[in-house]
This record gives C-alpha cells, sequence and structure tokens, in this order.
C-alpha cells in the first residue's frame, strides 16, 4: 500500500512574485529539491492541496498538470500523482567560472553565454540588451500572431520567407552585391551559414585560410569539418597579401574564410587595393571566399567588399541579424551564385529540413516599418561616443589600442610590460568580469598580449578596477614564473 507523504505546503502570500500556479510549482519542487518529497512519493490530492494552500482546485490542477509535462512528476490513472523518476544527487559544488579551464576558441563563449547576473562582459561579441530594439521586436511577434496568414505550425519554404529575401537583395544593392532574392538563401544564423558552407565545399583533410587573428569561432566549424586550418597574419589593411600569396602556393588551401569589414577581433576593414590583389589571388589559385559580414550594419562609412567587386563569383557572401536585432529569433543567410544554391539547399534540407518562418516573418515587419533604419542611426551614434569613450579609458590604463577603428563594437588593445592576456583574464573572471583573451582568436598564439573590448560593454568603471587588479596580479605571478 502506497502511503502518502503529508507535507505542508505553505499559502502564497500574494500573486505579486508570480502566478498561484506558478507559486505551486515552485513550492513543489522545493520539496523534491529538499527530499521531503522522494522518488515516487504520492502527493496529496489537487482537494488537499487546494485547502491546505486555501486556493481553487483549478489552480492545484494546472500546476499538476505543468510538473506533470515537465516529467517531475507523473499521474497513474485512479491513483493520484506521484514524484517522477529519481531524485537528482545532492551536490555541494558552487555553480560559476571556472578559470582554470585552459584559453581556448570555447572558453571565452562559455564564460560570456554562463555568467552570472550582474557580471560584466567587456569580452563579449554583442550589444547590450538594452541597446537592442526590443518594443518593435515585440510589436512584430504581436502582429505576426494576430495574422492569420503568418505560418506558425509549418515547415517553411527552403529558400526561406520569400519576402524577406527580397529586402535583403535591396539591402545588399546597397553595398554593391548583386543578388537576387532566387540567390539568397536564408539560414539560421552565419553560424549555421558558415557550417552548411563547410559541409558542401570541403572534404576532410582540405585546407582553409584564415587570418591571424579572426572569429575564434571559425576554428570550432573548421575544426567539425576535420579541415587543417592555416593562418595569415593580418594587418591593418586586410590579410598580409604576401604572406597570404605564400600560403596559396604552399598550401593550395580550398577556402578563405574571414569577416571583411569591421574585422574581428581587430576593427579594421580591408582596403580596397588589398581587396583588389586578394581576388587577383583567388581567380590565379581557383581559390573560394567566404566573406562573413554580419557586422556591416555598425559601419560609419560603407568599405569595399569583396563580394562587390567579384560579383559573387568566387565570393560567398553571408550575413545575419543577431548583432543589431536578436540573437534570439535565429536567421542569417547566404549569397551565393546560383550553381551552388542548388546543393545548399538540398544539404539544408538534409540538416534541418525546416526554415524557421516565423522568424523571418518578425525581423522583415521590423525591417520594413522604417524603424531599422532609425535604430541603426542611433546605434551608430552611440556606439561611436562608446568607441572614444572606451578608447581614452583603455590608453589610461596602460594599454595601447592597435588601431583606432573607423566604427563597430570591437578595440583590439595590447597589454604592457609583457603580460599575457589569458593570465589577466583569469584573474578578472574571479571577480565576475568577462575578458576576451588573444590566444582564442589565434592559431599561431602571437597575439597573447592583446586583449578584445567590446566599447558597448564597457561603460561600467568597474571594469578598469577589476582589469587594473587583474594586471597587477598577472605581473607578479609573472615575476614568480
Amino acid at each position: 500500500m502506497t502511503v502518502v507523504t503529508q507535507i505542508t505546503l505553505p499559502a502564497p502570500a500574494s500573486p505579486e512574485g508570480g502566478t498561484r500556479v506558478a507559486m505551486v510549482v515552485a513550492a513543489i519542487r522545493a520539496r523534491i529539491a529538499d527530499r521531503s518529497l522522494a522518488s515516487g512519493a504520492r502527493l496529496p490530492s489537487i482537494r488537499a492541496t487546494a485547502e491546505a494552500m486555501r486556493i481553487s482546485k483549478s489552480t492545484v490542477v494546472e500546476a499538476y498538470e505543468r510538473l506533470a509535462a515537465e516529467g517531475v512528476i507523473a499521474a497513474r490513472r485512479g491513483a493520484g500523482f506521484y514524484v517522477a523518476g529519481r531524485s537528482a544527487p545532492l551536490s555541494v559544488s558552487v555553480p560559476g567560472p571556472r578559470p582554470e579551464r585552459e584559453v581556448d576558441p570555447l572558453w571565452l563563449t562559455r564564460h560570456s553565454l554562463e555568467a552570472e547576473p550582474g557580471a560584466l562582459t567587456p569580452g563579449c561579441g554583442w550589444l547590450p540588451q538594452s541597446w537592442m530594439p526590443e518594443e518593435p521586436l515585440r510589436a512584430g511577434l504581436r502582429q505576426a500572431a494576430r495574422d492569420k496568414s503568418v505560418n506558425l505550425t509549418f515547415y517553411g519554404a527552403p529558400r526561406g520567407h520569400m519576402p524577406l529575401r527580397q529586402v535583403l537583395c535591396r539591402q545588399l544593392a546597397e553595398r554593391g552585391i548583386e543578388a537576387p532574392p532566387d540567390q539568397i538563401l536564408l539560414t539560421e544564423s552565419a553560424t549555421q551559414a558558415i557550417d552548411l558552407l563547410c559541409r558542401l565545399l570541403l572534404e576532410p583533410g582540405d585546407t582553409v585560410l584564415v587570418d591571424d587573428p579572426c572569429y575564434f569561432n571559425f576554428f570550432g566549424i573548421l575544426r567539425a569539418s576535420r579541415a587543417q586550418i592555416i593562418g595569415v597574419r593580418y594587418t591593418k589593411n586586410g590579410p598580409d597579401v604576401e604572406g597570404f600569396a605564400a600560403a596559396l602556393a604552399e598550401h593550395k588551401p580550398r577556402l578563405y574564410l574571414t569577416n571583411a569589414t569591421l574585422h574581428n577581433p581587430t576593427g579594421a576593414s580591408l582596403s580596397p587595393s588589398v581587396v583588389h590583389r586578394i581576388l587577383k589571388l583567388a581567380e590565379a589559385h581557383d581559390l573560394t571566399i567566404i566573406e562573413d559580414d554580419i557586422f556591416a550594419d555598425f559601419e560609419m562609412e560603407p568599405a569595399t567588399r569583396l563580394a562587390a567587386l567579384d560579383g559573387l563569383n568566387r565570393v560567398i557572401y553571408l550575413g545575419s541579424f543577431s548583432k543589431t536585432l536578436s540573437a534570439s529569433l535565429r536567421c542569417g543567410f547566404i549569397a551565393a551564385r546560383p550553381e551552388l544554391i542548388e546543393p545548399l539547399l538540398d544539404l539544408k534540407l538534409a540538416v534541418q529540413f525546416g526554415g524557421g518562418p516565423a522568424a523571418a516573418e518578425v525581423i522583415h515587419r521590423v525591417l520594413t516599418t522604417g524603424i531599422y533604419r532609425r535604430h541603426l542611426s542611433s546605434l551608430r551614434a552611440r556606439l561611436g561616443t562608446a568607441m572614444g569613450a572606451t578608447l581614452h579609458k583603455l590608453k589610461r590604463a596602460g594599454l595601447t589600442p592597435w588601431i583606432e577603428p573607423s566604427g563597430g563594437i570591437f578595440v583590439w588593445a595590447s597589454l604592457p610590460d609583457g603580460l599575457r592576456a589569458a593570465d589577466v583574464a583569469k584573474f578578472a573572471l574571479n571577480e565576475s568580469v568577462v575578458l576576451a583573451p588573444g590566444d582564442a582568436f589565434s592559431l599561431s598564439k602571437a597575439p597573447s598580449a592583446f586583449l578584445r573590448f567590446n566599447v558597448a560593454q564597457c561603460a561600467d568603471a568597474e571594469i578598469f578596477k577589476i582589469l587594473a587588479r587583474s594586471m597587477l596580479k598577472a605581473g607578479k605571478q609573472k615575476t614568480l614564473d
């Protein structure tokens, strides 16, 4: 005979901190967590719980159903509700940063995304949430929900939402890139776009050129494709052309993957002369170039694009809206020559099947209201102010910016006195500040004295106080070593 565990659930004081249903759910979860309700224990009946908590039976029913849907409890016909599964093991570990992990390409991503509320993240690669156009997005969501013609339940068209592709066609034309809607393929993100292209164009062992330094996540994507990665030294005008030519001759790479504009992590952009020389070398060596241009909308003045001069012949162009609109509503795109779009469509269907039509619908609504252009205008001005302030603070702290970027969100700055950025970053992490050490962006580890700063995340003066303390500790450690 099963014994019903006798527990007294506290009555909710008021629904202000959440709904009554949520409070019942939280109370039961707490009893399970502290082992007052063990695995297999029978919960009080709906009537008994309602009377004990002085709430309606319908509230208890909804709470129990929610817990059952989450697999926390299970309903047995005619017998009531029971705690499902096994109790989670007790843990005395304290969640938080793990500075002991060696700095690698995913160190920064994990610490930035797992940062506790209130942590400072000058090393991350995105804008503060308060800088994003949240209200226009919510309005777009509400409009899409009310519009009966919007697809909320079925797979999207393989190429993606046609109205959004038409908007992208016009936007790309403003950058000098001619790409009709049929040559634009929507993806979940720019990261997924690169992954699809690597799956399509690479065989295990193929060589890919990247900048040194470059966006650290390129390493993870390329290693997943089992590619051989070769770094080419990056200069203030783009990749070192002589080194680029030598790498082409020696390694015969299949691809070159780059941020041509507002380069991550340095903030530089390709000069027109370097663009011409890179394209000539690509033609001579049968090289395909993937131009990741996700920071394009941060530009103060339009720069020369590889895809614009190439005409999407050898260059594949891609972008997304994660930096300027929403990283939650995932939407990116690929613009390429027609003979690449068809096999990419097949590959997209094989690994993804659908295309996220609801997210594309919301983004299209925001882009076509005029709000987006106003948002970008305000954003660029705000970033310009933040860039000037951050450069000043870095210089006062003893760091030397590599260049003073013309726009965007990144400053690439070197530490004084031979300090290692990885050491400084680990000390800062102990004080809940996430920095971006240069090792994460480089195969050669040559920029080990550099840190990448996101100017939009550098307003808090506490960052630079902790940076100073971390530099001091790293200097003492260096002396002892």
